[in-house]
């Protein structure tokens, strides 16, 4: 942008306002909104279905946010929701939370207790499952959940 000028802005305005823009893209942009989304989609089909009790008012209301912060973050305007806020949208929308916290690139502070537990470990396993098929995967869960290991 060096040496360009906006009609009627000095050179020093518009590289302040180019680095400004930057600095706000990489705090607040994912490469692709990918929760806020799936938020608004998942929030307008209920609209569309039940009516008005999932406006982005009424939502955000029930979940303890302002409207416009719901708004920010469907539009990806706003660093990613707490696990909490994220939690609550889970709830009000019928959605598994841990899918929506993957989604906005973090791990429930239950799991992450876990990890802390044995690092190494998870690590390892976590390493060894991300190739193996779901079904390898599924029986994997079963079996651990069943005692049958």
């Amino acid at each position: 942008m060096a040496g360009q000028e906006l009609e009627g802005q000095s050179p020093s305005k518009v590289s302040i306002k180019h680095l400004t823009d930057r600095l706000l893209c990489s705090k607040y942009y994912t490469v692709k909104n990918v929760l806020g989304d799936y938020l608004r989609k998942c929030r307008m089909e209920k609209q569309l279905n039940l009516g008005n009790a999932f406006s982005l008012r009424q939502l955000a209301g029930r979940v303890g946010v302002e409207p416009s912060y719901l708004s920010k973050i469907e539009r990806g305007l706003e660093p990613r929701p707490s696990e909490v806020t994220t939690r609550a949208l889970a709830l009000e929308l019928g959605e598994d939370p841990d899918v929506l916290l993957a989604m906005a690139g973090k791990v429930s502070g239950d799991l992450l207790d876990i990890i802390r537990r044995r690092p190494q470990l998870f690590a390892q396993l976590i390493r060894e499952l991300k190739n193996m098929p779901d079904r390898a995967v599924l029986r994997l869960v079963r079996e651990v959940r069943d005692g049958a290991w």
